[in-house]
């Protein structure tokens, strides 16, 4: 079982950042895929940014540009910088980690995060 927890989520102005951190309680570079994930208003959750062993990254068209995904091993730390928020970037937002267990491949969640962007 791996465990993440988010925090960093709060209200901020339209325009501004903010910074979301994950702990992953597993050593970050034993990990196949790091996520970030939201779930706003309307929308099913959905993939937002993720970072693969070697530091690949990969993010949704939505994001692009504003959010980067970034880890520290040595804290055990994973980070959702964003910038240029929107009222659409409001939800709730959730870290994620792909892992082999066994020959089989499990991906565990956090508990959220909220995140609300105010116009």
């Amino acid at each position: 079982q791996v465990q993440l927890v988010e925090s960093g989520g709060g209200l901020v102005q339209a325009g501004g950042s903010l910074r979301l951190s994950c702990w992953v309680s597993d050593r970050i570079d034993s990990i196949n895929i790091l996520r970030w994930n939201r779930k706003t208003s309307g929308k099913d959750r959905e993939l937002i940014a993720a970072m693969g062993t070697f530091g690949n990254t990969h993010y949704a068209e939505s994001v692009k540009g504003r959010f980067t995904i970034s880890k520290d091993s040595a804290k055990k730390m994973v980070y959702l910088d964003m910038n240029s928020l929107t009222p659409e970037d409001s939800g709730d937002y959730y870290c994620s980690a792909i892992t082999q267990i066994a020959s089989d491949y499990e991906e565990f969640w956090g508990q959220g995060t909220h995140v609300t962007v105010s116009a």
